[in-house]
């Protein structure tokens, strides 16, 4: 299959296009680099052997984007183009609006002039906002309680794509709602290497550990939880990313929502505790304020994946802290330079 995919460059899409190439799709990336690096991609070509296309663009010039399409000839596009932050949502909320929502708007009309009607999105466990029922289903209640705007256009994106489907009786999409993405390649040569200070938990433990940051910052220690931290579902990065390929076998017309996650929640301390028996030594860490629009617990009820495509998680949380580790480890200051 020929797969195009927006976003590519980034740690969940390099970690994509390997399993994709692994499974000898052709793949051809459109990624702006505004919080990746061409360096990941080089190295997805070490790994896997496979040429990967790429153009640098902004997937909201729909002209650069309508001739890629056209001259490419996708089977089906990987939309994971995007911002991602919870916490700089929340204080640049326009520029979530603006960037999160026009990728997604071009990129259904450009698939419409070059008459391509497959689509896996790229959406989030923030479209559940704060819980109604534990763990999360597909059924369960989506777009109340949402407290941030990363999540609110996560949630709008599924209801852009599901009005498109709508108008177009041919046009199938997967909403791909991911729990937490951890991890990294095990040859330690990709993985998550954030622009600023990491937004999420595990790089910013890594970074402590091998020494770019002082220590953690845990947000709250008072959540009601077994451990007072917030409670979340981590999920292996490549376990997600052989997820997406399962995901491009689905062909029915209309939307489907599927949940990639464990199926187990896991709270900030237990994972800290884990990423220190990894490294070992204690990883030191401060408790802090909690982050707004943060939720005390979140983790997913994985059947329909299942029961769909056959996928589950195989990989445990103690080989995703090992797999994390190896890539900081070996690349103490992200792509910026060679590995160890």
């Amino acid at each position: 299959m020929r797969v195009l995919v927006t976003g590519g460059a980034g740690y969940i899409g390099s970690h994509v296009v390997t399993q994709l190439l692994a499974q000898d799709h052709q793949v051809h990336v459109i990624d702006d680099l505004s919080n990746s690096s061409i360096e990941g991609l080089r190295r997805v070509r070490t790994i896997t052997g496979q040429e990967v296309g790429f153009t640098r663009a902004d997937l909201r010039e729909k002209d650069t984007l309508t001739s890629i399409l056209r001259s490419f000839g996708p089977d089906a596009v990987i939309h994971l183009a995007g911002l991602k932050s919870v916490s700089e949502s929340v204080v640049r909320p326009a520029l979530y609006y603006n960037v999160n929502l026009n990728t997604t708007l071009v990129l259904l009309a450009a698939m419409g002039d070059a008459g391509i009607g497959r689509l896996v999105f790229s959406s989030s466990a923030t479209v559940y906002g704060v819980p109604s029922e534990l763990p999360l289903r597909e059924t369960s209640a989506v777009g109340m309680g949402i407290t941030n705007p990363y999540g609110r256009t996560k949630y709008m994106n599924e209801l852009i794509i599901a009005d498109h489907a709508a108008a177009h009786p041919d046009f199938s999409a997967v909403l791909l709602r991911y729990f937490n993405p951890i991890g990294a390649h095990p040859s330690g040569l990709i993985g998550e290497d954030p622009a600023q200070i990491p937004n999420n938990l595990a790089p910013y433990v890594t970074q402590v550990a091998v020494g770019r940051l002082p220590y953690l910052q845990v947000f709250g220690d008072e959540y009601d939880t077994p451990d007072g931290t917030g409670v979340r579902d981590y999920v292996h990065v490549m376990d997600l990313a052989d997820g997406h390929v399962a995901a491009l076998s689905h062909s029915d017309a209309g939307v489907t929502a599927v949940n990639l996650g464990t199926g187990r929640g896991t709270s900030v301390l237990e994972l800290l505790h884990a990423f220190s028996a990894v490294v070992g030594r204690e990883i030191p860490y401060r408790i802090v304020d909690p982050r707004p629009g943060d939720v005390a617990a979140a983790w997913a009820d994985v059947a329909r994946a299942r029961a769909i495509w056959g996928w589950e998680a195989s990989r445990t949380l103690s080989e995703a802290c090992v797999d994390a580790w190896r890539w900081q480890r070996q690349n103490p200051n992200g792509f910026s330079a060679p590995p160890a």
